[in-house]
């Protein structure tokens, strides 16, 4: 069975000539969404996705703009609105450095702290420009945000599940 991931929310239409605004959810917008790549729509009701191919692809401000062959017009793109767009797992070819990941391996993750305390899971990454920062949920508490930098992230283990932090006052609003 096909594993795909979110890559992206196609979020409207963008112009009359099929462009579409996408809010990016991956790590590397420009190799996800670059001219020729396939990407797969998933629409509520609709059984199977739709493949789509990249013709072309911008940023403009905070959306990634793209079109796709075939689809020239807004009328080919309207109803594909509130679609996600995800990305099947075995086109992944990106060469990652030591110590970086890719946003589905974070995601899920338990956060400890240094005396090995469980802060809660990983739930989303947002992508701030100048570092990542991840949106972490505990059962029953509000959700909080760690800054994925290097005085604070200490070091993730896969294997097990888990990020270690160093945790900085304030970081963390227990009531």
């Amino acid at each position: 069975m096909t594993e795909y991931l979110n890559v992206g929310k196609l979020v409207n239409t963008q112009g009359i000539k099929g462009e579409v605004r996408v809010i990016s959810q991956t790590d590397f917008p420009d190799a996800r969404f670059a001219a020729g790549n396939t990407l797969y729509l998933f629409m509520e009701r609709q059984p199977q996705p739709i493949p789509l191919v990249v013709k072309s692809h911008r940023l403009h401000k905070n959306f990634q703009l793209l079109t796709f062959v075939d689809h020239p017009s807004i009328n080919d793109v309207e109803k594909y609105k509130g679609g996600t767009l995800k990305v099947d797992v075995a086109d992944l070819n990106d060469e990652l450095y030591e110590d970086e990941f890719y946003y589905h391996e974070i995601i899920g993750l338990k956060v400890v702290d240094e005396t090995q305390r469980e802060l809660g899971e990983v739930t989303e990454i947002l992508a701030t420009g100048a570092n990542d920062v991840w949106v972490v949920k505990a059962p029953g508490k509000k959700e909080w945000y760690l800054p994925y930098i290097d005085d604070v992230v200490k070091g993730i283990d896969l294997e097990k599940g888990v990020v270690n932090i160093e945790m900085m006052e304030g970081l963390l609003d227990e009531d």
